[in-house]
């Protein structure tokens, strides 16, 4: 009868009291392969409460651990040497892993490799409710296309990606707008189009006529002067030239190599979390050449403050609100819901200055994500939609 008992429990709830009368939530066995799993690989794999369930062969290993969302696991080695373990609930959407074998952080063999986090490593994608506005549907695809270029500035070569919408290559007569999209901190020119899905999202909303045909042209934001031997200061060594970059370099070649519209009202720019920092300023001290900008989950007031200056702050160029509102068509913001300091403090305060100078703004939240792709990707959607109307 207690066996009997054991089972109903079992299968008929997710939840059970422990010995020490704390609720644990029990796993549940309906794990799926990760759709960003190399092929034919069956590990790692996520259940419907957005476990991850990683595995491993690893014989002489002595311990071995699932590294996910800041907290480490404990894998089990069963006979044959493999390894297997899961995680606690991940929130929805994609996040960077890796595995710990005997203090080494090492990728998952079983995922496709990303490059986030200052590095290429494991990722895995926790389905989420809302993913049809990025999934791959049979509509017009554009094309991601590589361009590499030499940078005086840098005195090296550097490339950028190029989203292309479809019907670009076929319709030789028509011009397009322009957003230049970035990316955040320990991340590269790859993330918006690997891990943001931006190409798919830019197709889904172009096929169902909520954004208008674009370019968008995704940067290396990292960016400096050639060393000087003569230089001792490592700080002023690694100075970042990415605006001038940007500015001198990136526009004018990306308008000669591609059928844009060449003016401000035209021209969209947008980044998350250093990538926010970095647009942000850059489109305050070039309002000549960009009439849209985007910030997700960034602000240039880092490190945080609960209030701003608006006569000091970026040279005073938010003093003028009314003249700003004539400049800009679009000032959006967004935000996860789940993000930690100094995000939700920073951008709350670039808020309040932003309504004291009565300057106009659109706000977007995005429900239960924190600082990462999701967030990002939901953020691209509802910016994208409103920009070039």
């Amino acid at each position: 009868m207690k066996r009997f008992l054991s089972i109903v429990i079992l299968f008929s709830g997710l939840y059970f009291q422990s010995s020490w009368g704390q609720e644990k939530q029990l796993v549940v066995e309906d794990f799926k392969p990760s759709s960003v799993n190399q092929p034919e690989k069956q590990f790692p794999k996520v259940n419907s409460q957005g476990r991850v369930r990683a595995s491993i062969l690893a014989p002489n290993a002595n311990r071995v651990q699932l590294d996910i969302g800041g907290t480490k696991y404990d894998m089990l080695k069963d006979d044959n040497g493999i390894w297997t373990g899961e995680s606690n609930p991940q929130d929805e959407g994609f996040h960077y892993y890796q595995l710990n074998i005997d203090g080494a952080s090492v990728p998952d063999p079983g995922t496709l490799y990303f490059y986030g986090a200052g590095r290429l490593g494991s990722g895995i994608e926790i389905p989420s409710g809302d993913q049809d506005f990025f999934a791959l549907k049979d509509v017009p695809h554009g094309l991601v296309s590589e361009n590499i270029y030499f940078s005086k500035v840098t005195n090296s070569f550097r490339r950028c990606f190029i989203y292309t919408p479809a019907g670009y290559h076929e319709n030789a007569k028509m011009r397009y707008p322009v957003l230049y999209l970035q990316h955040g901190s320990f991340e590269d020119e790859t993330g918006w189009s690997v891990q943001g899905k931006a190409n798919l999202i830019l197709d889904n909303l172009i096929a169902a006529k909520q954004a208008a045909p674009m370019i968008v042209v995704m940067e290396n934001g990292y960016a400096y002067k050639p060393q000087n031997n003569t230089v001792t200061d490592k700080k002023e060594r690694q100075e970042s030239v990415f605006e001038e970059v940007l500015i001198t370099e990136v526009v004018p070649m990306i308008d000669t190599k591609f059928r844009t519209i060449a003016n401000r009202e035209h021209r969209a720019i947008a980044g998350l979390s250093m990538g926010a920092n970095q647009t942000m300023r850059i489109v305050m001290n070039h309002l000549d050449k960009f009439a849209y900008y985007g910030g997700f989950s960034g602000t240039p007031n880092y490190p945080s403050s609960e209030q701003i200056d608006p006569a000091t702050f970026l040279g005073g160029k938010y003093n003028d609100g009314k003249a700003l509102n004539k400049q800009l068509k679009v000032l959006w913001l967004g935000l996860g819901t789940k993000e930690p300091n100094p995000f939700p403090v920073s951008i709350g305060a670039f808020r309040a200055m932003l309504e004291k100078q009565e300057i106009k703004y659109d706000y977007y939240e995005s429900n239960g994500t924190a600082h990462e792709w999701l967030t990002w990707r939901r953020c691209l959607n509802q910016f994208a939609s409103k920009i070039f109307k």
